[in-house]
């Protein structure tokens, strides 16, 4: 019938909060509470050298730690496993050539480029981590300023990089094409988006799909230990997509708002 215990039809989200720039010795970074879900990412950006299969490109590498406070499950090392498999799906994610310009993070081919390291911590579970994680960072990495550099070489030929002392004169990444994660759960014949706990138990299995703004899949990747049919997948693809845009455009619109209230924005930070 299209209601769910908390009132929401089958593919509504819970009011999602999203905060940017809450950690202050970071590049950028942002904090999302989905429901009772609370997830911190921070940016940092490291100079490093290029991999060597790809000499003109910087990476992103992704770390993710489970609060032993955020559920019983992760208490002792309960968290080491869900961590390194969201990871490894946000790896997936980004793997994509065109979700994020790696080519405007190289310095100077071959031998330095700025690696963005990406920290995620869940603080709480309330259900429907991977959407909270990827819609964190997003704005993470929206809200991420990496300093400006030359590279002066002398008549040797021996290269010096200068930073940028000037904090507003800074490189910002294109995250336009940077995809959501939308999660589908199935219950019974029907499937639903941002499941609470409660229906996560009643879920065998679910369908992730990371999503661009314009509504085009990049990865998608069954969990659960039931089995979907074919139709079913279809479905849930066609709804993830319908999902997934209308979650870029809501998204985009807070995060261009908190922008423009530039230094005057009061920040709730961690105590709010």
């Amino acid at each position: 019938e299209d209601l769910r215990v908390d009132g929401r039809g089958c593919e509504d989200y819970r009011c999602a909060e999203v905060e940017t720039d809450v950690v202050s010795n970071t590049s950028g970074s942002a904090r999302v509470k989905l429901g009772h879900t609370d997830i911190l990412v921070g940016v940092k950006a490291e100079m490093g050298t290029p991999k060597l299969e790809k000499p003109d490109e910087g990476y992103l590498e992704f770390f993710v730690d489970c609060s032993a406070n955020a559920t019983p499950e992760f208490e002792g090392r309960g968290g080491e496993e869900l961590g390194t498999e969201i990871a490894n799906t946000l790896y997936r994610v980004f793997s994509s050539e065109s979700s994020i310009d790696l080519k405007s993070l190289c310095i100077n081919p071959r031998e330095h480029c700025w690696v963005l390291y990406v920290d995620v911590l869940l603080l709480e579970c309330g259900g429907n981590l991977f959407d909270a994680i990827s819609i964190a960072v997003k704005a993470a990495l929206f809200n991420t300023r990496i300093p400006k550099v030359r590279v002066l070489e002398d008549e040797e030929g021996s290269k010096e990089i200068e930073l940028s002392d000037d904090p507003y004169d800074c490189i910002r990444l294109n995250v336009d094409d940077v995809p959501c994660i939308v999660t589908l759960s199935k219950i019974g014949y029907r499937h639903v988006v941002d499941a609470t706990l409660q229906e996560e138990a009643c879920s065998l299995a679910s369908l992730l799909i990371s999503v661009t703004s314009k509504g085009a899949l990049t990865s998608m990747k069954k969990v659960g230990k039931g089995s979907l049919d074919p139709e079913s997948i279809f479905e849930m693809m066609e709804t993830g997509k319908r999902v997934g845009k209308s979650l870029h455009i809501a998204l985009q619109k807070i995060l261009d708002e908190e922008e423009s209230l530039g230094t005057s924005r009061q920040k709730v930070g961690f105590l709010g």
